[in-house]
């Protein structure tokens, strides 16, 4: 599988209390990415986890699931001063991408009318198409897709349609939840998909814990 899973020690789209611990049992497979959300965790524990990952190699990603302007410009100067590797989710708002600019962040931003915690898509396809245009023509680094929280439509088809219109990479983003959409995603080739939840509700082990269970996803992509 080309794709690369990013693992989100997140659940239902909060950062877990004992998220440093979580990584430390896993920090020895062999899955590069890993991030979590701006929500359920403090700003010293954030710093000091992103040293962590960083210290064992990782690439880091922030994705924040607050919408407004304020809030996103706020994670922005978080994810600088922390070293993020990436910031993902949010809202696209000009003053984020100027803040970035020339900075080592990338800016991966929601695609479509996205709200909510769990973050829902709302709108056209033809909509989200001429969003994700607007956005790579205002310099974004990429795109982030919530295809399996989009309820106007086909989420796979929005998913295919994206990936193959778009000029630069794309995340796709929450309820990747099994080994079949596993190979949906393998099929679609996204940049990178997310995965938190799935891997802390037993999905693909119901009686492992967190590390069998990612253990097994690693399996099934090596299979793809």
């Amino acid at each position: 599988m080309e794709s690369q899973l990013i693992v989100m020690l997140t659940q239902n789209d909060i950062t877990v209390e004992d998220a440093d611990e979580v990584f430390d049992s896993c920090k020895d497979l062999p899955v590069r990415f890993w991030g979590f959300k701006n929500v359920g965790i403090s700003k010293n524990d954030t710093r000091a986890l992103v040293e962590t990952m960083k210290a064992n190699g990782k690439v880091t990603f922030l994705e924040v699931v607050t919408y407004t302007e304020e809030s996103c410009l706020e994670n922005a100067k978080l994810a600088i001063e922390c070293g993020f590797d990436y910031l993902t989710g949010t809202r696209f708002y000009p003053s984020v991408a100027e803040l970035l600019k020339g900075t080592p962040v990338k800016y991966f931003p929601f695609v479509g009318d996205v709200d909510g915690s769990p973050v829902l898509l709302r709108g056209t396809t033809r909509e989200i198409l001429d969003e994700c245009k607007r956005l790579e023509a205002a310099g974004v680094h990429g795109l982030d897709l919530v295809a399996y929280r989009y309820v106007d439509g086909d989420p796979v088809d929005l998913a295919k349609k994206v990936v193959a219109s778009a000029t630069t990479d794309v995340i796709m983003a929450g309820s990747i939840s099994s080994a079949e959409r596993l190979a949906i995603v393998n099929e679609i080739n996204p940049f990178a998909f997310t995965m938190g939840s799935a891997l802390f509700d037993k999905f693909f082990v119901p009686d492992g814990d967190f590390r069998r269970n990612l253990e097994k996803v690693v399996d099934l992509m090596d299979a793809l």
